[in-house]
């Protein structure tokens, strides 16, 4: 609900109260309903203050306990407020008006360190324990909210964004080398398998799962939080695992609503979203609340080119969900005259760092200014559904059934299978055992996997040691895992922490730019940990994939959506087509990019060449997958954030 900001100085030297107003100033490019600074001798906090729930309007942040002589400066909502009141034993009369920044407090006193262990919510916050001496901070599990910090052998600064930071006069702007090449050898949206680095080599961020301390001069970070996968949940039926599922989604969604502005979500046409709306709308619907929807559609000139089994234009869907669901305010937003190359130097200025998934930045970004505009205060949506709620790959469980000899089983889900999706049952049989028996596959390779060339010049990779880093995390040159089955990708997803900062980055960096928070239930710690704890046979069942979401939005959902197995919506297929009135510009800039020595100490200038050939004889909206044209368009915003180092 806020950026935070703050100094701390581990001599006697007194803070300089003009550099903590430079770093609030700094802030001022953000909306905020409060703006309050509290400091001390040797201490400064501040807060850039958000108000989206209820308990936060007119909330005093940063908030000293006179009695604990404790002060806390908060980035947060916490979701299991009820919980924490008993554990925390704090009265009926004093729970209505808790502010959540309070209640971090009071788990603070009763856990000390452990206090975000019991935390459940998108949260970063620092609180100063005068009588210890001692700063503690911390950042939810997947890292919802950013927390960046510079520290060195006499001052340590933090800001909820990093530009503040280097607006003072003790933090130089270095670009950061290490995270730069971790960044461009990585082929998939992460930005670098170093959780705690940053763009720049004097600010670093407090990874997600993660505390921070500082007594006695020592700054220590701390790991305080492991998803993994543990004893499996062993009910007696079916409509036991689906009853049990509902109560912890519906909690998760429910506590997600809590705003004193109107609710939103941006809803596609498939189960993830339409779940999240479903479950939303079903609590909403007893306070006769409107829930608006946010739905992206192409411009009306784009003609769908991708395959039959792919819809570029979702509505037929979307409108089977919202007229099913009722209760709804939908919005359909084609963004005309937005395109992705257009936007870039904003988005650049929004993300403070390079990004790679610039085929939906201009309608992420569009979509935030929407719900604004109609003064949305939380916005839901279903982002980490596929890892949790809606997870569930036929083929990858049948070839746990073949390796197990699970004959009947296979031929019953295979016939299923058949029936949902067509085809005949020995058709899938040659796949299933390159899954389940790898060993094929090494032996007899089909073809060579859809991948987007490595941004990275082979002499800057050496120099830096990039992939000896990545065998350290199991990962290849293209920064997937290697040797790895789809089971093991799920584990080292929710294991390894850096899966999750460019993601959170954005969602943090757009929520302060538009005054409102992106919120997504599918990402609660409580709903990750009882889907991991489900046997496989609760998420492929019938011949249904993701069979747990499908089967707990019976009535929910329509069947159009909620038994879809044949049809899939793609969003951005159309980014060539809204540049190409820019065509010319575009690849004006890749020439200069083509040619410009010191970006091409980072980038690989001779795949920008060999690309650059490619897209000069010619380009079309159809090319939008095209791993050359993405590729380039990769590199030109690296290009440009590049730049400002010059």
């Amino acid at each position: 609900m806020s950026a935070i900001a703050g100094i701390y100085h581990f001599n006697e030297e007194s803070i300089n109260l003009q550099q903590c107003h430079n770093l609030m100033s700094a802030l001022q490019k953000y909306p905020a309903d409060s703006i309050q600074m509290w400091h001390s001798e040797k201490i400064f906090l501040g807060c850039h203050a958000q108000w989206i729930t209820p308990e936060s309007v007119g909330e005093q942040l940063p908030f000293y306990d006179f009695e604990r002589q404790c002060t806390i400066t908060a980035d947060a909502i916490i979701d299991n407020r009820d919980e924490l009141f008993q554990r925390l034993q704090v009265k009926p009369s004093a729970q209505k008006g808790m502010t959540d920044s309070e209640l971090i407090l009071l788990s603070y006193y009763k856990w000390g360190e452990d206090a975000p262990k019991f935390l459940v919510g998108d949260f970063a916050f620092v609180i100063w324990d005068e009588k210890k001496q001692k700063l503690f901070g911390a950042r939810d599990f997947s890292g919802s909210r950013t927390l960046y910090y510079h520290q060195n052998y006499q001052k340590f600064a933090f800001c909820t964004t990093m530009d503040p930071l280097l607006s003072l006069p003790f933090i130089e702007k270095k670009l950061n080398e290490q995270w730069l090449a971790e960044y461009l050898a990585v082929s998939g949206m992460i930005d670098a398998v170093d959780s705690s680095l940053t763009p720049y080599t004097t600010i670093n961020q407090i990874p997600p799962s993660h505390s921070l301390t500082i007594e006695n001069n020592r700054v220590t970070l701390k790991r305080y939080s492991y998803l993994t996968q543990g004893d499996k949940l062993r009910l007696k039926s079916n409509e036991d695992y689906i009853e049990a599922f509902q109560s912890v989604f519906q909690e998760a969604v429910t506590s997600r609503l809590r705003t004193h502005r109107k609710v939103g979500a941006q809803l596609s046409g498939g189960l993830d979203s339409g779940a999240v709306v479903g479950f939303a709308v079903n609590k909403l619907q007893r306070k006769s609340t409107a829930l608006h929807t946010y739905s992206y559609i192409p411009p009306e000139d784009f003609k769908d080119f991708t395959p039959k089994y792919f819809f570029a234009d979702e509505r037929p869907f979307i409108k089977s969900t919202v007229g099913h669901v009722g209760g709804i305010i939908d919005h359909y937003c084609d963004f005309k005259g937005k395109d992705s190359y257009s936007e870039m130097e904003d988005f650049l200025d929004i993300m403070e760092m390079p990004y790679k998934f610039f085929e939906n930045s201009f309608w992420l970004k569009g979509m935030f200014e929407k719900a604004n505009e109609d003064d949305v205060g939380v916005l839901l949506n279903g982002d980490r559904g596929n890892f949790s709620i809606s997870w569930g790959f036929p083929l990858e469980y049948y070839s746990l059934l073949l390796k197990r000899l699970k004959w009947v089983r296979l031929y019953q889900e295979l016939d299923h299978h058949r029936r949902n999706v067509g085809g005949s049952r020995l058709r899938k049989m040659k796949a299933i055992a390159r899954i389940g028996f790898p060993i094929i596959e090494r032996i007899f390779p089909e073809g060579a996997p859809y991948k987007i060339p490595s941004l990275i010049a082979p002499r800057f990779a050496e120099e830096i040691g990039v992939y000896d880093k990545f065998k350290e995390f199991g990962m290849d040159e293209t920064g997937w895992y290697s040797n790895s089955d789809i089971f093991n990708e799920r584990k080292k997803h929710f294991e390894d922490i850096f899966q999750w900062n460019a993601g959170n980055t954005l969602s943090t960096k757009l929520s302060l730019r538009y005054k409102l928070w992106k919120r997504d239930p599918t990402n609660d710690i409580r709903v990750i940990r009882f889907c991991l704890s489900l046997p496989e046979s609760q998420y492929v069942q019938d011949g249904l994939d993701r069979a747990l979401i499908r089967n707990a939005t019976v009535n929910l959902l329509p069947d159009k959506v909620r038994l879809n197995q044949r049809y899939r919506g793609v969003q951005g297929v159309d980014w060539i087509h809204r540049m190409l009135p820019k065509w010319g510009e575009f690849i004006e800039e890749i020439e200069q990019l083509s040619t410009d020595d010191k970006a091409l100490e980072f980038l690989d200038g001779q795949a920008i060449k060999n690309a650059l050939v490619t897209i000069k004889k010619g380009t079309g909206p159809e090319l939008a997958t095209n791993p050359e044209h993405k590729f380039l368009m990769r590199s030109l915003i690296v290009y440009r954030f590049l730049k400002q180092f010059n």
